[in-house]
Parts: structure tokens; C-alpha cells; sequence
């Protein structure tokens, strides 16, 4: 910090390090830990990790909720079978998340759009502030546990929700290619940059279990996820297998039925937390 730091920062000047962009919450919200679910790419799983865990920690005892920040893919909603909902809000600017089955409180784009199917054709700045204004708007009500559901990439909503949110860690999801280590590493880059810590990494798409003799059978060949957390000195939480349950689940809206024992690990770390 510098010594001439006058702690208030409405008079700092951009370069200023001490600067504190963190956004506040809406008066009567709490969230006491927030964690982040990146990659560097799409089409891994975070929205399917992002559920597993906000499902597994709920089923757990804590209150947990889901920040989709994904605004122009968002799939949460989906997932929990409450696309059809809509999120509210009152004459003071407060908005009020949608609520599963088990109480677990989400806030997505798609419950403000007229229909889901509508696109969202935002540039980069807007779509950061809506991400923003999912924090400071919504009355998030004793949270233990938030999951930011990120879009891929290291763009400005990964970027905004680093500065702007108090991120207690982040997990990295991948897949088995090869091409994907790649990617993991500038998420796990980009968290050491922002001075984030990584909570661990989540492998989707591990494998398939075969029916007859329980065989794991790896589609996609060798898991590339030891070397990247021996390399860089984080743990593995979890291999996610390629099953039926899991598809159907999530296409019918039924995550939180779920058993997914292969996140107990992960569960275990986060609830260490």
C-alpha cells in the first residue's frame, strides 16, 4: 500500500494499487463465501459443476446460491427445472432470486428475459454490469455458500467478477483432451494474476463406467488433470464420468436428485472452507 494512501478512494488515480473495486451488497443480503467456477474454455461442465455443488452443499446443511454469470448462455436455470420462472423485484431496485426445490437461491439472465430462447446481444462492458448488478441488487438472504457460474475465457466477466466480488477461491473445470490443458492453465494463470486462490481442479467427462464390469473405459484416451495439478500444486477434487443419470437429470430439471458421490471430495475441501 502506498504511504501516501488516503484510504479514500474516490480520490485515487487508476494506477493506484490500494484501489478497492469490490462491489457491496444490497442491505439486508449476506453471503459469507463466494467461489468461482472457471474455465478456459466452453463446452466443459461448469454449469454442471456449479449445480452439483450448490446441490451437494445444500443437501449438506448449508444455504447455498448460484450467481449465473454466464448472461448470454445461461443454463442454471434448466438445470433445477425453474426456467419457466421469473425473478422479481419491488419499487426500491431490489430483485429477488428464484428459489429451487430444496431452497437453493438462483439469479440468471434467463429469468428476466420475456422467453429463454431470446438472445442477449450485449458488448462486452454491458453484460460485465449486468454481472455486477447480480450482486449488488439482489437480496442474496444468509448464504453461506455462492457459486459463480463463469463464461469461459479471460474476458470482462471473469475479470469483473475478480474484481468486483469477494472470492474466497475458484475451481477449474476440464476435460481430458489434450487441446484442454492449454486452456486450464490460462484459467490457472489468470487466478494467480488476479491473486485469487485455487481451490482445486474438477475433470468432467473423465470417463465411462462400463455397465458389466465396472471398467472405466476413457473415451477421449489419458486424463492430462495429474500433471496440471502436480505441476502447479493444487489438488483434484473430482472426475466427473460421461453417465445417462447426469444427462437426464439435468435435460429433465431434476440436478439436486442427484447422489454424485465422486464430488464428496470436493464437498469435503469446500466445507473446510
Amino acid at each position: 500500500m502506498a504511504e501516501e494512501c488516503t484510504h479514500n478512494c474516490s480520490t485515487c488515480g487508476s494506477n493506484c494499487k490500494s484501489k478497492d473495486l469490490r462491489a457491496t451488497l444490497r442491505e439486508g443480503s449476506c453471503v459469507k463465501k463466494v467461489i468461482g467456477i472457471v474455465s478456459g474454455k466452453g463446452g466443459v461442465g461448469k454449469s454442471l459443476v456449479t449445480a452439483l455443488l450448490a446441490s451437494k452443499m445444500r443437501k449438506a446443511g448449508f444455504k447455498t446460491a448460484i450467481l449465473d454469470a454466464d448472461i448470454t448462455g445461461p443454463s442454471i436455470p434448466t438445470s433445477f427445472g425453474v426456467s419457466d420462472q421469473k425473478a422479481t423485484g419491488d419499487k426500491t431496485g431490489t430483485i429477488y432470486p428464484v428459489k429451487t426445490e430444496t431452497g437453493i437461491q438462483l439469479m440468471s439472465m434467463n429469468f428476466l428475459l420475456e422467453k429463454e430462447t431470446d438472445p442477449v446481444l450485449w458488448r462486452g462492458p454491458v453484460i460485465a454490469g449486468a454481472v455486477k448488478q447480480f450482486w449488488t441488487d439482489v437480496e442474496w438472504k444468509d448464504i453461506d455458500f455462492m457459486f459463480v457460474d463463469m463464461p469461459p475465457g479471460t474476458g470482462d466477466v471473469p475479470l469483473t467478477v475478480f474484481q468486483s466480488l469477494p472470492i474466497d477461491g475458484i475451481v477449474v473445470v476440464s476435460s481430458p483432451q489434450q487441446l484442454v490443458r492449454v486452456i486450464v492453465e490460462k484459467a490457472v494463470k489468470m487466478a494467480s494474476m488476479m491473486k485469487v486462490p485455487i481451490v482445486g481442479l474438477i475433470e468432467n467427462m473423465s470417463y465411462v463406467k462400463c455397465p458389466h464390469c465396472n471398467e472405466e473405459i476413457k473415451v477421449f484416451g489419458e486424463s492430462n488433470i495429474n500433471g496440471i495439478a502436480k505441476d502447479y500444486g493444487i489438488p483434484v477434487l473430482a472426475r466427473i464420468p460421461m453417465s445417462e443419470d447426469i444427462s437426464k437429470a439435468i435435460d429433465e430439471g431434476d440436478v439436486e436428485r442427484l447422489d454424485a458421490d465422486f464430488m464428496d471430495a470436493a464437498v469435503d475441501l469446500i466445507k473446510a472452507m
